[in-house]
């Protein structure tokens, strides 16, 4: 379990976090989502014991990142959004060299590094040079090297940045596995339409402060629903008929855009054919990820929600 207390840092006037808490439990994938610099790589780089907290502390299975950082870390595999190799190793040796860190004897390093290597789509590149990996390569190589010891806890920064579909399906099964493994995973993404695919729960974050902390269920239930409708003729007769059954919030041509309509779509169809309206098409909407966070945004800063 990853438990994100009341962290807090500041660089030079700037507050980059300022009272940053959630928590991550075991079996869950969590996304974290906020617009660039908002304070996710902060948040990350703390929780993995790269960066000291101002204030606060990080929880990782019990132990403190502030005060037991080394068996802290030992139990939460990182992959960073840019990740930094010794270009001129090849890729199984320099996968051997950093699990011999974790105390494996290089059989057994290379042994699993072949395994995982190969499991990552990597096998037949195990032996070329890192220098010539493209970026998506290279996030694959930091996922197989993130599993050397296979720990309970994952944490992900902007992970799906340079996959191509394929590698984010990978990842997408990935976290699938890890969920029914038991283990906490924390991703940041900007890819909020992947996001909702793959997480459980989000939390949002803006100029550095929580604005919400939703499960995937409860976005979903709060999103504002709509009906979207082709007409063989919109005239204003039709719009009147129309606002009886919600907001109309956009139109093109023949179309309209029925927000939170208040009956049923059989219900509109069949009271727009009563009235002479052909119906060609209705199609039924859900606020998208993308949507929702940019109208807690809104609410943030003190607009209307």
């Amino acid at each position: 379990m990853i438990e994100i207390v009341n962290v807090s840092k500041v660089f030079g006037r700037v507050r980059a976090l300022d009272g940053v808490s959630f928590v991550v439990r075991n079996g869950e994938v969590v996304g974290y989502v906020g617009l660039n610099g908002a304070g996710k790589t902060t948040t990350i780089r703390i929780a993995v014991g790269v960066l000291p907290p101002d204030g606060g502390d990080v929880i990782i299975d019990g132990y403190s990142v502030v005060r037991d950082k080394k068996k802290a870390s030992r139990i939460v595999g990182w992959v960073p959004e840019l990740p930094i190799f010794e270009a001129e190793f090849k890729a199984l040796d320099y996968f051997t060299y950093l699990a011999g860190y974790y105390g494996l004897p290089s059989y057994e390093a290379r042994r699993l590094g072949v395994e995982l290597l190969e499991k990552f789509g990597l096998g037949d590149a195990m032996n070329r040079k890192l220098s010539t990996f493209s970026q998506g390569m290279k996030k694959r190589f930091a996922l197989a090297v993130s599993m050397i010891n296979n720990p309970p806890n994952f944490i992900f920064d902007e992970v799906l940045n340079g996959l191509d579909p394929q590698g984010i399906a990978f990842f997408r099964d990935l976290a699938v596995g890890f969920r029914k493994q038991g283990k906490a995973v924390l991703f940041s993404s900007h890819i909020l339409s992947e996001v909702e695919g793959i997480a459980d729960r989000v939390v949002f974050i803006h100029k550095g402060r929580i604005i919400g902390v939703h499960s995937m269920e409860e976005v979903k239930h709060m999103a504002r629903p709509a009906l979207e409708i082709t007409l063989t003729k919109l005239d204003e007769n039709v719009l009147k008929l129309l606002e009886r059954f919600g907001e109309l919030s956009a139109m093109s041509g023949n179309r309209v855009l029925l927000r939170d309509p208040r009956a049923d779509s059989s219900v509109v169809v069949a009271e727009l054919v009563k009235s002479g309206v052909g119906v060609l098409e209705v199609r039924r909407e859900e606020k998208s990820l993308e949507e929702f966070f940019f109208s807690l945004i809104k609410r943030a800063e003190g607009g209307e929600p």
